[in-house]
């Protein structure tokens, strides 16, 4: 097992992280910018070191000073998180070379499903299903509109090296295809260095269907269920579910056991999340994450598993101490990501928070590094804590979201806490009748 490990992240994965480092006995470095040097995260590490000025450029994404402070704390293996730096396969690379262990896949998976093309043609290859659409990028517009025609519109222009909705782009029709090839295009290269983009069928009523994976070195995979994931705004998750009001057991096992198969061929070490979308019972890969999901706690919930742990263990070359009927799914778990945004306009607010109080009691988890007196930096993403509740049903998890929900309490900085309120109360959220459609159509209507 490791020695010490350094987690190159802040906020509350930071926190979380070190939890399961305690937990193990395992000793961690705390990095840290300039603007958090208050922060939870560096407040409970065994140690700390400034590495840069706020911004992420300069501090979180900035290489050499993560790898410096690795070796003058005489740290032996190194934990992303999720973000920054956690799916760039050349970091991990650097930090295997510089004799240190990067807790998560290898740099060469990082790579290949870090390239949307790359990984649907590994995935086709596998026999996960796809969206229908261009086998890989699209050279011109010629034929984009062959392909187009081809698979029928409207069609998504998709940026391969995309993420969070940069480079996406809807056509709904020929006339409209250009203006969406070009907009896709130059956003594609404004935020990812890479222009090229590729084409699949636009589904109109999908739900967000991702199922959480894990793989040791020695061959095993398993997976631990399904997250719905389709209550998005501009492409970004707000509350997730584990598992999916819209699926049954037997869909479960019947895609779980087309993905470890799969995953196995591949030689696929750590976590990993596949993300489908799911219309008229047919699931479609989109992508897959090759880190630590923001959501990971409502599996954890449902299954009785830490997942950080296991990550851990696996970076240390132990092998999963169960097999895939060892992994038994209870109850219904649901995360709501707290933002320091304007409920209503969703512009971020950062600034001093002045009272902080969390909910508890029976199912109720949160996981923040907020605390009465701590400044919300503008300089990173506004999410500020997650409330993960779980109940023996679902309607029993929404009664106990709507509870904690209305006990949470953080003054000084604007939250979506009622927005979450809002959504709890609406008649099709409670019956679980929705898509990645809907939540926009929820917040244009308020």
């Amino acid at each position: 097992m490791f020695q010490k490990i350094l987690i190159a992240n802040r906020g509350e994965i930071a926190l979380r992280i070190q939890r399961a480092c305690r937990e193990l006995g395992i000793p961690t470095v705390a990095v840290h910018s300039t603007a958090d040097a208050e922060a939870m995260h560096v407040r409970l590490a065994d140690e700390s070191v400034c590495i840069g000025p706020p911004p992420a450029r300069e501090s979180y994404l900035n290489v050499p000073a993560i790898l410096s402070a690795a070796a003058i704390t005489g740290a032996d293996a190194i934990h992303p998180g999720y973000g920054f730096l956690s799916e760039n396969a050349d970091f991990a690379d650097m930090v295997e070379a510089h004799g240190l262990t990067f807790i998560g896949p290898s740099a060469a998976h990082i790579r290949m499903m870090g390239d949307k093309i790359a990984a649907k043609a590994a995935m086709a290859s596998l026999g996960v299903p796809l969206v229908p659409g261009s086998a890989g990028a699209v050279a011109d517009m010629d034929e984009a509109a062959r392909v187009a025609a081809q698979i029928g519109y409207p069609v998504l222009i998709k940026a391969a090296a995309g993420g969070g909705g940069r480079g996406m782009k809807v056509a709904s029709s020929p006339e409209g295809l250009e203006e969406a090839w070009r907009v896709a295009r130059t956003e594609a290269r404004a935020a990812f260095g890479n222009d090229a983009v590729y084409i699949e069928k636009y589904l109109d009523r999908p739900r967000h269907i991702e199922l959480q994976v894990m793989a040791d070195s020695h061959g095993n995979v398993v997976h631990f269920g399904e997250r719905d994931c389709s209550l998005q705004r501009r492409h970004q998750k707000l509350l997730e579910e584990a598992g999916s009001p819209a699926l049954t057991g037997a869909e479960r096992d019947a895609l779980g056991a087309t993905v470890t198969a799969g995953l196995g061929k591949l030689g696929y070490r750590n976590a990993g999340t596949l993300e489908f979308l799911y219309q008229d019972g047919q699931f479609a890969f989109i992508e897959m994450n090759t880190r630590l999901q923001v959501e990971h706690p409502v599996t954890e919930m449902v299954c009785g598993v830490d997942l950080v742990r296991e990550q851990i263990r696996i970076a240390a070359g132990q092998p999963l101490g169960y097999t895939q009927a060892d992994v038994r799914f209870s109850g219904h778990a649901i995360e709501c990501r707290i933002t320091a945004e304007d409920p209503e306009t969703f512009t971020p607010n950062p600034g001093r928070v002045t009272a902080f109080h969390a909910p508890g009691g029976l199912g109720v988890r949160v996981d923040s590094a907020l605390y009465a007196g701590y400044n919300v930096p503008p300089y990173y993403d506004s999410m500020i804590a997650k409330l993960i509740v779980h109940a023996p049903t679902r309607a029993e998890a929404i009664a106990r979201l709507r509870r904690s929900l209305a006990e949470f309490v953080v003054v000084g900085v604007k939250t979506t806490l009622p927005l979450h309120a809002r959504i709890v109360e609406d008649p099709e959220f409670q019956a679980g009748d929705y898509t990645i459609h809907w939540l926009e159509r929820f917040v244009g209507g308020h």
